[in-house]
């Protein structure tokens, strides 16, 4: 154990994009830096029905960087586990979680029924991770607090949300850490990018003298303007008269889709098909989003200001109801399936693929990153079948990739957001990213900014006194 009045344990996110969680040492006191769901490749999976953070009762609070569940889902089991301390975040995340939470724990306890009815479950019974009640008891913990207005999270230790824009609701964590060493200790969280459409971009942080920044695209720049690719692939699957199926995370990606395929159908640039969204998580965090102004960027107040609705298109459906997502089944295309999860790990799109991926006629459209060992992954990867709810599916559609939507900062508006920084961190270290995505973006910072930086390692700690 490092020997230092503040210190940081990596517990997840380190070296993989999934399962962030980072704990903070400051004297006696702990506090959690998020609390991630590990997803992926089956050894992270494992992982999340172990003790994660030994003895969850003595945690002073966790401080949660957004609401995405590879950031927040394993909060019903540390609640289950004993901690009862407050849980911080910014409001818009609190209002996120209430529906993200016990869809989760839903989704849970559904997988683990699932598997006992059909028999594929290695265990007998198959147990979900947590439960419903575990996540109202987690979403019991939660305490709201603004942006850019410091806050006290434990004795000594005073934090400051800033707008990471990632998602609605996500914030930088800026914590002054005071006692025999006083300390600033930055957590970018999830950074967004600038100039992007509905929410307001990331905003700056003063100074750290040890910064957690993702690097998640660390090693890439992003495609430019996705609307000319993504008209592509509207007019030719129409053309096929096929379906167009998007898997996309209930909160931001699906309503980056939705906000793009508005933006071309007005602009003539596609047919206007029907559209369904099907994920009563994303039904919910749509309404969600229209409700904080404060994150909503100058184009999305001028639409709402006009009576629009920037989150639909013409032929716009919603199916919240299992019997409402079932009837999709009976319908040919072309029309447009938007459902999660985002990386075809759970959730409603896994029926969508294994009845729609042996159709030629199907476009798979990937619209945001695919950690490694998930489906989505395999498919970007050009798999022949796919394993999906205990069959092997054949994988006869075409499957395509949109870089151009990702919330995540590339390389370039990473370093960005960097040099806005007053007085540059003593220490960087890189959470958030796959080794050689992270390796390659230490790399470019010490030969552009000349900082001292290094690759975050799994369960490692390292101290944040100079």
């Amino acid at each position: 154990m490092v020997k230092a009045h503040h210190r940081i344990e990596f517990l997840g996110g380190a070296g993989t994009v999934t399962g962030s969680m980072h704990l903070l040492y400051s004297g006696r006191r702990r506090i959690l830096l998020d609390c991630g769901l590990l997803q992926g490749l089956k050894p992270l999976r494992l992982r999340n029905w172990a003790e994660r953070v030994s003895d969850p009762a003595s945690l002073e609070a966790v401080v949660l960087s957004h609401a995405h569940l590879d950031h927040t889902g394993y909060l019903p089991r540390l609640v289950a586990a004993g901690f009862r301390g407050p849980v911080y975040c910014t409001a818009a995340t609190e209002d996120l979680l209430n529906i993200m939470l016990p869809d989760a724990a839903h989704l849970q306890e559904e997988q683990a029924e699932h598997a006992n009815f059909k028999g594929f479950a290695k265990h007998s019974p198959a147990l979900p991770l947590y439960t419903a009640e575990d996540a109202l008891e987690a979403l019991d913990r939660l305490v709201p607090r603004p942006y850019g207005a410091a806050f006290e999270v434990a004795e000594g230790v005073t934090a400051t949300f800033r707008r990471a824009g990632h998602i609605l609701g996500s914030a930088t964590v800026d914590l002054a850490l005071d006692g025999k060493a006083p300390s600033r200790l930055v957590f970018s969280g999830d950074l967004g990018r600038p100039h992007q459409p509905i929410l307001r971009g990331p905003e700056p942080v003063p100074g750290a003298d040890v910064l957690l920044l993702e690097s998640t695209y660390g090693n890439r720049l992003h495609a430019g303007d996705p609307a000319d690719e993504l008209a592509g692939i509207v007019a030719e699957t129409a053309r096929r008269g096929g379906v167009l199926l998007i898997p996309a995370f209930a909160v931001g990606r699906t309503q980056s889709v939705v906000w793009l395929l508005r933006r071309l159908e007005e602009e003539g640039r596609i047919p206007p098909l029907p559209t369904y969204v099907d994920s009563p998580m994303a039904i919910d965090a749509t309404e969600i989003y229209l409700r904080h102004p404060e994150d909503h960027d100058l184009g999305m107040e001028q639409l709402l200001d006009r009576g629009h609705d920037p989150l639909q298109t013409r032929s716009f459906r919603l199916a919240r109801t299992r019997d409402e997502s079932r009837a999709l089944n009976d319908l040919t295309g072309p029309f447009i399936i938007v459902s999660a999860s985002g990386m075809a790990t759970g959730g409603r799109v896994l029926h969508h693929l294994k009845l729609r991926l042996p159709e030629p006629r199907t476009t798979v459209l990937l619209v945001g990153f695919q950690a490694v060992g998930t489906r989505g992954r395999a498919l970007q990867e050009g798999a022949k079948t796919l394993r999906i709810l205990g069959a092997e599916v054949p994988v006869r559609a075409r499957v395509e990739t949109l870089d151009g939507l990702s919330a995540h900062a590339d390389q370039q508006e990473m370093l960005e957001w960097l040099g806005m920084m007053e007085r540059p961190p003593r220490q960087v270290w890189l959470v958030h990213g796959e080794e050689e995505n992270a390796s390659v973006f230490a790399e470019v910072i010490r030969k552009r900014l000349g900082w001292s930086v290094d690759v975050a390692q799994d369960r490692a700690t390292v101290p944040v006194d100079a």
